[in-house]
């Protein structure tokens, strides 16, 4: 069963996604087999309890969902998110931690499911890989082999194949306020599904 009403998201202005913040675009290229690149990758893996806010682009074939969204992580694998309409209320929310799933709608009512990905797909038809988007959206490549860095040992891009299907992550630039640096935009390209995120800000406890 799908969730129409999901798209009440959809007036929501683009302008949203060019919100100014502090960033530096990604620029050269680092090697992975150094030290420099180790070092900010156990820093990030450290990351356990943060959360960040920001806007949502989803654009696929006929469909496309511009939204505010909250993101809060309490563990690695405990997290929540939020996607908001433009008057601010609540169109989604997702809770998810090992094993159990759960999906309120903007109706109040509650979907469990063990795979966040599955669910979200079921009730608003988005593709969204949540295995490895908490760790792309820190900017850590998750279980992808394929990787690039930048000149300062910052995410670059990630090509990650998982199910038949090759997710390919672009960073176009990170908050160099905060420590360490952390991604406030960037974008997912599977087939013709594309996700696009901006930070606004983080928060680190």
């Amino acid at each position: 069963m799908k969730m129409p009403a999901f798209f009440r998201l959809l007036p929501l202005s683009a302008v949203l996604l060019t919100a100014c913040t502090l960033t530096q675009p990604p620029t050269g290229t680092g090697s992975a087999n150094t030290p420099q690149w180790h070092a900010r990758e156990h820093q990030l893996q450290k990351l356990s309890h943060y959360q960040t806010r920001g806007s949502f682009a989803y654009i696929a074939d006929g469909k496309k969902v511009y939204a505010r969204f909250f993101w809060q992580q309490y563990s690695p694998d405990n997290y929540k998110l939020l996607l908001l309409n433009p008057l601010g209320t609540t169109e989604l929310e997702l809770f998810v931690k090992p094993d159990f799933t759960q999906l309120t709608d903007n109706k109040g009512e509650k979907h469990l499911s063990s795979e966040p990905e599955s669910l979200i797909y079921q009730l608003t038809d988005m593709h969204i890989p949540f295995d490895n988007l908490k760790n792309w959206i820190i900017g850590l490549p998750g279980d992808a082999k394929k990787f690039e860095l930048d000149a300062n040992y910052l995410l670059k891009s990630v090509s990650d194949q998982r199910n038949g299907d090759i997710w390919q992550v672009d960073y176009k630039g990170y908050d160099i306020s905060t420590t360490p640096a952390l991604p406030n935009r960037l974008e997912l390209i599977q087939g013709k599904n594309r996700i696009k995120l901006k930070m606004d800000n983080w928060t680190i406890q």
